[in-house]
């Protein structure tokens, strides 16, 4: 197993620059027939377009990175596949959800999605949406996907200055504190009034998390790592 890494940040930025993946190009038969295995089990599964990260750097607090477009067939197979192609990785933002009175909000995804029953906070592969001129737009990526699965938008949250840097193998989690103003039971109870509301929700459920007795064995551990972290 590797070494999880939390790293403090004051700044983050990625851009977009488009380029061919050779593991995708020469392994397109045996990733197709991954896919539809895949599909096969979970039929809601799309092979849209999705951003990963071939070139990045950590220093000085910062971090700068450049973004490629790939299918997320690719994407998967290379993951499911103990990420044969060590010069990419999975970066990601995700948005930290604290309530008021201190508990983060993280959900159960959704039966119908690629990481079923897994406990995360919202967040989304980034994809060419994001790209806003030759840069990667993080924050809107995670406004957008908080408000997918949770219904909260920008008026509910203050992002608090900063990010935190999980890095877990081959994954890059981008962690930004969304602060509200409200207790963990009125959003607890405005996040599952949403759920209902939707035809196809993308979770099955969510999870206030006040401190360790509320760890989950369906947490990642590098959502654990982030949690150990912020509540120390």
């Amino acid at each position: 197993m590797s070494e999880i890494s939390v790293v403090p940040l004051d700044d983050v930025a990625f851009t977009f620059a488009p380029r061919e993946w050779r593991f995708a190009q020469e392994r397109r038969a045996e990733i197709a027939a991954h896919f539809a295995a895949k599909q096969a089990q979970t039929p809601a599964l799309w092979n849209g377009r999705i951003l990963l990260v071939n070139d990045w750097s950590m220093a000085n607090r910062a971090l700068r990175g450049t973004y490629f477009a790939t299918d997320f067939a690719d994407f998967l197979a290379w993951r499911d596949w103990d990420f044969p192609d060590r010069t990419v990785i999975n970066c990601f933002a995700m948005g930290a959800i604290r309530t008021a009175d201190g508990a983060f909000v993280l959900g159960v995804m959704g039966s119908h999605t690629a990481n079923a029953g897994k406990i995360y906070f919202p967040a989304g592969t980034p994809e060419p949406d994001d790209v806003v001129g030759q840069d990667v737009d993080l924050m809107g990526n995670i406004a957008r996907e908080v408000a997918e699965e949770t219904g909260l938008t920008g008026s509910d949250f203050d992002p608090a200055p900063g990010w935190t840097a999980v890095l877990d193998g081959r994954r890059l989690a981008l962690i930004r504190v969304l602060q509200s103003h409200a207790p963990a039971d009125h959003l607890e109870a405005r996040i599952r009034a949403h759920l209902v509301s939707e035809k196809h929700p993308e979770l099955d459920d969510i999870r206030m998390v006040r401190g360790r007795a509320d760890f989950d064995p369906m947490m990642p551990p590098f959502i654990v790592a982030y949690l150990e972290h912020a509540f120390a």
